[in-house]
């Protein structure tokens, strides 16, 4: 079904228009699936996104690297971790509304997080379309759902993380070359993310 209205997702200085879509899950192996589907607007959609201060684009920090001695570990942050994130994971701490703003080292994908669900943005090559356009926006919640979208999160300030562990506001994020993976601590619901492919579970 869809409908001609685009619900609005306000973020630091941007938005992403929310154009949901109708998903039909292909399994893949395992428990994973790809998602396929055609995009529907569903007016009001999304959670209400957080108002944070917008630096310069050009100014994203760079997260501190895990410390190889006990003298450099004043330079991980000291957040502590969730108490279901795997041993070695480095915390991110979230901002004053609960979020956490990540880029992947290569530059193309960035994504916000918080407790109930995680959502990136990266020029997807298999994604959904939405007027004619592959959708370049993708969310998932921690009990599973996923939706695509169409739009811009605009200049968040971002932390640049490595190809290395990470845990935020309850989420195990596994950052590889090949993509970056996001898992729950408390459902294992998630999702793969990479330019060519998102696979849920």
């Amino acid at each position: 079904m869809r409908l001609s209205q685009r619900a609005r997702w306000g973020l630091a200085g941007g938005s992403l228009l929310l154009s949901p879509v109708l998903v039909s899950a292909m399994p893949v192996s395992g428990c994973s699936s790809s998602i396929e589907g055609k995009p529907v607007a569903s007016p009001g959609a999304g959670p209400t996104e957080p108002t944070v201060p917008t630096p310069s684009p050009s100014t994203a920090s760079t997260l501190p690297t895990a410390p190889t001695s006990t003298s450099a570990t004043s330079a991980v942050p000291t957040t502590p971790g969730s108490p279901t994130a795997p041993a070695g994971a480095i915390p991110l701490p979230p901002d004053q509304n609960g979020y956490v703003f990540i880029e992947t080292k290569s530059g193309v994908t960035r994504c916000q997080i918080n407790k109930d669900s995680v959502g990136c943005e990266a020029p997807f090559t298999n994604s959904p379309l939405q007027d004619g356009e592959h959708a370049n926006g993708v969310s998932v919640t921690a009990d599973g759902n996923v939706q695509w979208v169409l739009g811009n999160l605009g200049a968040i300030p971002t932390v640049t993380i490595d190809y290395k562990t990470y845990d935020a506001q309850g989420w195990t994020i596994n950052a590889t070359p090949d993509g970056t993976r996001f898992t729950n601590d408390h459902t294992g619901h998630g999702m793969f993310v990479s330019i060519e492919k998102v696979n849920t579970f």
